[in-house]
């Protein structure tokens, strides 16, 4: 691939185009990775760049010196927790009036907002670490808390928590199996995995949430 010719490629898989990213732009290559896990964290309107496979081709890439380890972890949970924290403020200082922006409108639905109190007084921080491994919920999350007015310290909290197992995990497990044959030839369904086992924990909140709702 032509790095110089196709941008929006890049941006969109660079999961997919890290080794090239990686060839192409060097050291650089850090602060690329920082940014796109700080956008896709941090503004709701880029819910759809790649956190979870992103994360472990990282790990996968690590694991064979490519990149370090030691720069990435600790880099990528700084972009993620602020990433979140910043997408909290927006929420806050924003408001409900976000729901009516018109260049928000095609992200955000105005029964976001009725359900947003409900939902974290019912999840409490759990919320935030739990949408760290739902792809889309995990970039709409912070933000929602934010327009709820969750408590900042409370929040921050489980940011920092939820922000260091989803990178530690993924990242780790990259690191660990990424170059393993079956991995390395199967890497689309190894990515669709990531996203089911993401989906899992909201799943079985879900399930849980709608037995309580059902016995009361």
């Amino acid at each position: 691939m032509d790095l110089s010719f196709n941008p929006v490629e890049l941006i969109l898989h660079i999961d997919k185009h890290l080794q090239e990213v990686v060839n192409f732009c060097g050291p650089w290559t850090y602060v690329i990775l920082f940014l796109v896990i700080f956008c896709e964290t941090g503004l709701v309107v880029t819910p759809f760049l790649p956190g979870d496979s992103l994360l472990f081709a990282i790990g996968a890439l690590a694991g064979i010196s490519v990149l370090d380890i030691k720069i990435v972890i600790p880099l990528l949970f700084v972009a993620a927790v602020v990433g979140d924290a910043v997408n909290y403020s927006i929420g806050r200082y924003l408001g409900p009036a976000a729901f009516d922006h018109p260049k928000l409108k095609p992200f955000l639905k105005p029964q976001y907002l009725r359900k947003t109190e409900e939902f974290y007084e019912r999840y409490g921080g759990k919320a935030i670490v739990i949408a760290r491994f739902v792809p889309i919920v995990r970039t709409l999350a912070p933000f929602l808390a934010g327009v709820g007015k969750m408590n900042y310290k409370k929040f921050s909290f489980y940011n920092i928590s939820g922000g260091a197992v989803w990178v530690l995990s993924l990242t780790i497990a990259g690191y660990l199996f990424g170059e393993l044959p079956i991995v390395k030839n199967n890497f689309g369904l190894v990515v669709i995995g990531i996203i089911i086992v993401s989906v899992m924990p909201a799943v079985f909140e879900y399930i849980k949430a709608s037995r309580e709702a059902r016995t009361a």
